[in-house]
């Protein structure tokens, strides 16, 4: 009955219960574990809003170094090896982040908040990079069309348990053992990564098993497809205007709840609380409707949507009342997010199915950690102009609505080109 009642809500086919699961539970993994420190990140953010865009920079700096040396890994390691090693590594850096807020002077603490919130940043998108490159990787385009929308529902529970975790003892203990917490379902993603490795291995005709040769080429050859090749030239365009639109929103989130929350644990606690509402609705979402909008409207109107959620948002945004300011971020961060999780998320993953692996791996990776974060540091220092003129919030967010309607034309053409690859 259980079986019967799965196959009626998810789409799933012979021998993909089991690896759609391992998927699953590797997208909770992860982003329980970015949740637990993502209020911490964007409770720095709020307390040093003046620094932002510095810190953005700093981000983009760090990636700039980070995708050749990640690339080079790629090119000489299986999957079965680096995707726990990656996972590890990062594991590693917040025990060493728990040591130095433990043993330095409360003086250094600063410096520790900076440095943690560009790490944070980096973690974010190379986690989430490694885990679709694998997904990308093992399933087919006809699956990924059936399948991500579920596989992501993982992620959204994910973002539930830890946005609710930190807002439970944000305030009842310590922001040093959230952040040993997080250790833990990090390991468990490395090894979720490598079962679902071995479930390819063992199965070839559900899923693609890895070739016998290595990925191959240089720690820079991943770079040079994203200019040549006009899909994914146009993913990086689609990618470009989602961070502007993504950062907007974010500089405004960070000067409405700096101004009108002072104290950093509350403020640490509303955030999270949003995280926890946006992933209630994403997970809604995921499970009963991502497949069939997938099906019905196709790639490029499912892309546009999420653009046209920005449009309207930055409109309400900065056409809301002083009073109402934090009731309209909640309302527009809440679809705006749901939007880019349940919609737009499996929608641009299924786009790179089609893709060589080197592309798969290494051109992806370029498009999701150096353009992502080149979007946002231009973005920020957009910001930073704009308010450096004397706009406010409200200005600078209805500037942002016309971009996003030429961001919404842009999903609809890269859907029209992915339908015509496909016939």
């Amino acid at each position: 009955m259980f079986a019967t009642l799965f196959a009626r809500l998810v789409p799933v086919r012979s021998g993909e219960t089991v690896p759609m699961l391992l998927a699953t539970a590797y997208g909770f993994a992860i982003l329980f574990a970015y949740y637990l420190l993502r209020p911490v990140r964007d409770e720095i953010g709020a307390a040093d809003r003046g620094n932002l865009q510095l810190l953005w920079t700093a981000v983009f700096l760090v990636m700039l170094l980070a995708v050749p040396l990640y690339s080079a890994a790629v090119s000489r390691l299986r999957r079965g090896v680096f995707i726990p090693l990656a996972n590890r590594f990062f594991a590693a850096h917040l025990i060493l982040f728990y040591l130095a807020l433990v043993m330095l002077p409360e003086s250094a603490r600063p410096w520790i908040d900076r440095v943690f919130y560009v790490w944070v940043s980096v973690f974010a998108l190379f986690v989430v990079t490694v885990f679709w490159g694998l997904v990308v990787d093992l399933f087919r385009d006809e699956q990924g069309r059936r399948l991500f929308g579920f596989i992501t529902v993982g992620s959204s529970l994910g973002g539930i348990v830890g946005s609710a975790t930190t807002a439970l003892l944000a305030q009842q203990m310590p922001v040093f053992l959230l952040l040993l917490l997080a250790v833990l379902p990090l390991e468990v993603a490395g090894r979720l990564g490598r079962a679902l490795d071995q479930q390819a291995a063992a199965a070839p005709a559900t899923l693609n098993r890895e070739p016998e040769a290595r990925i191959g080429g240089s720690a820079w050859s991943g770079i040079g497809p994203v200019f040549a090749s006009p899909v994914l030239r146009n993913i990086a365009l689609w990618i470009l205007l989602m961070t502007f639109a993504s950062t907007i929103l974010y500089f405004v989130q960070s000067h409405l709840v700096g101004e009108a929350i002072t104290d950093r644990a509350a403020r640490r606690a509303f955030l999270a609380r949003i995280d926890l509402v946006v992933n209630v609705v994403t997970i809604v979402t995921q499970a009963l409707l991502t497949a069939r909008i997938l099906a019905w409207i196709g790639i490029g109107a499912t892309l546009a949507v999420l653009p046209a959620v920005a449009a309207l948002g930055f409109i309400a945004l900065g056409s809301a009342p002083a009073t109402m300011a934090l009731s309209a971020l909640l309302v527009v961060r809440v679809l705006y997010d749901s939007s880019r999780h349940a919609l737009a998320k499996p929608a641009r993953e299924v786009l790179f199915t089609r893709l060589s692996r080197e592309q798969r791996y290494k051109s992806k990776a370029f498009i999701d950690a150096a353009v992502y974060r080149g979007g946002d540091l231009l973005s920020g220092w957009l910001y930073a102009g704009f308010a450096a003129l004397g706009l406010s919030t409200a200005a600078i967010a209805l500037a942002a609505a016309p971009v996003a309607v030429l961001w919404a034309l842009l999903g609809w053409r890269l859907g029209r080109g992915e339908a015509e690859r496909r016939e």
